[in-house]
């Protein structure tokens, strides 16, 4: 018995794991990896080495047992393994028939086109050798047997045109025929010289049978026209070299030989030989000749016009007018329509001709763009639009007569050729948008870097300096796509957000302070003047001016709402040291201190004391008693008692003034008191303006003048408008301090008085509606708070609509009321008040929506309350409770 310590199951495991993969060495140590990720990168980079199929098979089948993920490459490889030779396979299959389709002496074109439509769909490589080279084999002969197929259809056209040269030479002069005669036979047998080149083309055996049968066909009839014309135009020669030989069978030819020979025509012999035509009836004869008179217009307006297919279809119209309607007009008209007939068949063959001069030209001006002279080139945009016009002329151009495929390959090879200075200014384009949106990121960049750097710092104006230079450079960045910049966009305008945000708050504070400098002036200006207050006050606000600057319209803003109290106070102590120089009159001062009485009755907000207080202000304005009665108080107070706006800092001057005089004057007289306006325009000199004794002391000048033109009036050649009603009498004329004073109170008391009935209104409606939602009475607001236009009983009929639950629909009532204030409809109500409306107009004796707005009302409120509703209901009593 062996003494040897049996090895544990663990010892075991751990000696097998210890074991190297015999596969280990051939994938590089994947087998024997710690990690998946490190298995992967092994497996990975012993697949470069392009190992065999087998080696691949046996590696996936350990390998998918231990690691799926590090065997999904190796599977991958067995994949593209297999579909390469599957492909191989069908590119092998294809490649066969392809070469016996090639070695056919006669090719079908859709068996060459349902190759390469079957290859896709098979899943054979048509890219790739040698398959993609086959195909282009196959393009190459289906190409020429189709150019030779149309080659055919062009000369069947132009055998018809030559056989109509032909015809049409046969009903011309003699001499014409024969002097057309070289080219026509030039031309008929450069004609038979190109059929002969189709016929010997190599590709000629793959045409279709169609097409070589009406080669043959054509070429056979045009035979046939030109040995007949060339027969006839022989004989006609030699009858007229011969008197004795017969006649052509041209018509017009065998006329020119018997007026050669003294003979008649055969229009005469046949005029002499036939029968009195019998007779028609002149109104079916009118009709036929309008018939085919319009036929015939239409035309001649065609053909005019140059309209080939137009034209086609208006002689095939005049020919079908001509068989129902022929044998009732006249020889001559009937000649005319034949002649028209004819020249319609020209155009028709000469607008093939016209549409190709307009391609040529076309192909002329593509291949020009290329060769402009030096310093002429056309840019990229320009070059565009005029390639996009071009071929824009070219469709017009085959609209109006059959293709020329050799004319499109020359001019889509010029203008394809052009395209490329569009290309490469394109790719310009999208170089600059990429350099451009790559500036516009880096300007975000350094905004935020910016942004960053000053957070610490004070200095307000470098940083807005520094903020608008950053947007000038944002809207100078250059043009990007509409994609791209919205892209960019909110990435901008957060980081200037947040760049400016400092100064937004910098600016905050500062509004702030300033408002509280306004308000200290404000509170000097009502106390004692002083002078070193205001000054220190100023200086304040010039350095807060410059450590942070506003826009510059709410700094000015802010400034004149500075300096106004200020000035205010200057102006009160100017007009106080005006006043102790020459003493104000009884009714001034009773407006003024009517004036600074309404100025406090607006500063209270209490309409009713507003009110009160332009009526007391009127009153003393028309009255002088009452501005007597006002100031009587006033006058008991001394003369040489001080002012209460007088400063300190006045009276050193007061007491030199005082000093000045002499101690005791003697009491002047007592002038007469005359109330007179001051020049309230600005610079006007006050204290002349306020002399009225000076004005008193011109005896015969200013008074005796006015004394002379009441006479006149009175008695001279105005005297017959005295029967006019006399003017109200009216108060005394107001000096300038009150007359400013007044009219500024008014001013502002009437400017009050809407704001606080726009206020009112507002509220009214805002609780209406409010009691509507909760269908509460007792919110509703009471008759006068909503206006004049409601009275108690509609008021009552309110609240009861109020008080009950809601029901009915408030569709039409609705309708009414925006009717009745001429409020606008929504878009979606507006076939329903179409619809009202015509119903109104049938209802003459109902009363009309003006007249029952507050029962329409009470219906909308006795119906239920939603957002849409109140708001239709808002704007029509908006204008209704006015």
């Amino acid at each position: 018995m062996s003494e040897a310590p049996e090895a544990t199951p663990a010892q075991a495991a751990q000696t097998k794991t210890a074991e190297p993969h015999p596969l280990d060495a051939l994938t590089g140590g994947a087998f024997s990896a710690a990690t998946s990720g490190e298995r992967a990168a092994r497996i990975r980079e012993w697949l470069t080495s392009d190992p065999a199929a087998d080696k691949l098979q046996e590696v996936f089948k350990e390998l998918s047992a231990r690691d799926k993920g590090a065997a999904r490459a190796v599977r991958e490889r067995l994949d593209e393994i297999r579909r390469a030779h599957a492909q191989e396979a069908i590119a092998a299959d294809w490649a066969a028939k392809a070469q016996a389709l090639l070695a056919q002496p006669k090719i079908n074109i859709a068996d060459a086109l349902a190759w390469q439509r079957d290859a896709a769909k098979a899943g054979a490589p048509l890219s790739r050798e040698p398959l993609s080279q086959l195909k282009g084999e196959l393009a190459d002969r289906v190409k020429a047997i189709e150019d030779l197929q149309h080659r055919v259809q062009v000369q069947r056209e132009a055998a018809v045109l030559l056989a109509q040269r032909i015809e049409v030479l046969s009903t011309k002069p003699f001499g014409d025929a024969q002097a057309a005669l070289e080219a026509l036979q030039a031309d008929v047998a450069h004609w038979h010289e190109q059929a002969g080149e189709l016929t010997a083309d190599g590709a000629w055996g793959s045409v279709e049978v169609r097409f070589a049968t009406q080669l043959e066909s054509s070429q056979k009839q045009l035979q046939l026209v030109w040995e007949a014309f060339s027969a006839a135009l022989a004989q006609t020669a030699a009858a007229f070299a011969d008197p004795a030989a017969t006649l052509p069978t041209v018509p017009v030819w065998a006329d020119e030989l018997r007026a050669a020979r003294g003979q008649p025509t055969e229009a005469q012999q046949q005029a002499a030989k036939a029968e009195p035509a019998p007779k028609v009836d002149p109104q079916l004869r009118e009709k036929a000749r309008q018939v085919v008179g319009k036929a015939l217009e239409r035309l001649q307006k065609e053909t005019t016009q140059g309209h080939g297919k137009a034209s086609s279809q208006a002689a095939a119209a005049l020919r079908t007018a001509l068989k129902f309607h022929g044998r009732f007009i006249d020889g001559a008209f009937e000649h005319e329509v034949q002649a028209a007939l004819v020249a319609a068949g020209e155009l028709e063959g000469w607008q093939r001709w016209s549409a190709d001069q307009i391609r040529e030209e076309l192909v002329g001006r593509a291949k020009a763009l290329l060769q402009r002279p030096a310093g002429q080139e056309l840019g990229g945009r320009k070059m565009q639009e005029t390639l996009r016009e071009l071929r824009e002329q070219w469709k017009q151009a085959d609209q109006g007569a059959p293709a020329n495929h050799g004319l499109w390959k020359q001019f889509d090879e010029a203008c394809n050729e052009a395209h490329k200075v569009v290309e490469a200014w394109l790719e310009k384009v999208r170089s600059e948008a990429v350099e451009h949106r790559a500036q516009r990121q880096a300007l975000i960049d350094e905004v935020n870097a910016w942004a960053q750097a000053q957070a610490a710092s004070t200095d307000w104006k470098a940083q807005q300096r520094s903020l608008r230079q950053f947007g000038d450079r944002w809207r100078n960045g250059g043009h990007v796509s509409e994609k791209v910049f919205a892209e960019l966009q909110p990435l901008w305008k957060q980081a200037l957000d947040a760049a400016s945000a400092p100064l937004l708050a910098a600016q905050k504070d500062s509004l702030q302070r300033r408002h509280a400098m306004i308000d200290e002036a404000q509170a000097l200006s009502e106390g004692a003047l002083r002078i070193d207050a205001v000054k220190a006050l100023q200086q304040r606000w010039q350095a807060e001016a410059q450590a942070v600057a506003l826009d510059r319209r709410q700094e000015q803003k802010l400034w004149d709402a500075f300096r106004k109290p200020i000035d205010e106070a200057f102006n009160r102590k100017s007009a106080e040291r005006e006043r102790s120089q020459a003493a104000m009159g009884a009714h001034d001062r009773a407006v003024l201190q009517a004036s600074k009485a309404l100025d406090a009755a607006n500063a209270s907000g209490d309409a009713q004391q507003i009110r009160q207080a332009m009526a007391a202000l009127e009153q003393v304005m028309r009255e002088p008693a009452a501005a007597d009665d006002l100031t009587a108080d006033a006058g008991k107070a001394p003369a040489g008692a001080p002012q209460a706006g007088a400063t300190d800092a006045d009276a050193p001057v007061s007491d030199q003034a005082q000093g000045a005089e002499p101690a005791a004057r003697p009491a002047a007289p007592a002038r007469p008191v005359v109330a007179v306006r001051g020049d309230d325009r600005p610079g006007a000199n006050q204290s002349a303006a306020s002399q009225p004794a000076g004005r008193a002391g011109r005896s015969g000048q200013r008074g005796d003048s006015r004394d002379g033109r009441r006479d006149r009036k009175e008695g001279g050649r105005w005297g017959e408008r005295d029967d006019r009603a006399p003017r109200a009498p009216r108060g005394p004329r107001l000096g300038d301090a009150a007359f400013r004073a007044q009219r500024d109170a008014l001013d502002q008391a009437q400017g009050a008085l809407r704001k606080l009935a726009a206020q009112a209104h507002g509220e009214a409606l805002t609780q209406l509606l409010a009691a509507w939602q909760q269908r509460n009475a007792d919110l509703l607001p009471s008759a006068q708070e909503l206006g004049p236009r409601v009275t108690g009983a509609t008021r009552n009929q309110w609240g009861q609509a109020l008080s009950g639950a809601a029901a009915g629909v408030a569709g039409e009532a609705l309708l009414r009321l925006e009717m009745a204030a001429e409020a606008p409809t929504p878009a979606e109500h507006l076939a329903a008040r179409r619809a009202l409306q015509l119903q109104l107009l049938t209802r003459r004796n109902d009363p009309s929506p003006r007249e029952t707005w507050s029962q329409d009302a009470a219906r909308v409120l006795a119906s239920a309350s939603d957002e849409d509703s109140a708001r239709r209901l808002r704007n029509a009593l908006k204008t209704l409770l006015r």
